[in-house]
C-alpha cells in the first residue's frame, strides 16, 4: 500500500473515535472514558500524518513526540490529553479534562479535517 492508503486507513478509525467523541459531549458521560477516546484519536492523527511522509511511526503514546515526527505543532489544551490519559488510565481518582469537550473535539477534527485534505487528489 501507498502511503496515502495507510493514513486513509488509520483515519477511518479516527472517524470513528470522532463521531462517538461528538455523541458522547455531556457531562454525565465519563470524562475518563471521553479524555482516553481524544487521547486515541489525536495519537491516530499523528501516526497517520507520520505514514502520510512515509515514515514508520514509533510504537509509543507519547503525544509531544508523535507531533514532533509529524512537523504538527500541538495547542497547550491537546498536549493536556497527554497526562490526562496517563492519569485516566491508572488512577481511580476524578480526572478533570484539560478543557472543554467542545474545545479539544473541535481542534483534533481541524488537525483530521487538514489531513484529509492532504489525502485528497
Amino acid at each position: 500500500m501507498s502511503p496515502s492508503e495507510d493514513a486513509a486507513l488509520l483515519l477511518v478509525t479516527v472517524r470513528r473515535h470522532l463521531r462517538s467523541l461528538a455523541m458522547t459531549t455531556d457531562p454525565a458521560f465519563p470524562q475518563e472514558d471521553w479524555g482516553f477516546l481524544a487521547q486515541q484519536a489525536l495519537e491516530k492523527v499523528l501516526k497517520a500524518s507520520i505514514v502520510l511522509m512515509d515514515q514508520e511511526p514509533p510504537l509509543t503514546h507519547e503525544l509531544a513526540s508523535l507531533a514532533a515526527l509529524a512537523g504538527i505543532e500541538l495547542t497547550p489544551l491537546l498536549l493536556g490529553l497527554q497526562p490526562f490519559a496517563v492519569k485516566a488510565r491508572y488512577s481511580a481518582e476524578d480526572t478533570p479534562l484539560p478543557g472543554d469537550r467542545i474545545l479539544l473535539l473541535r481542534e483534533i477534527e481541524a488537525l483530521s479535517n487538514s489531513l484529509e485534505a492532504r489525502l485528497a487528489p
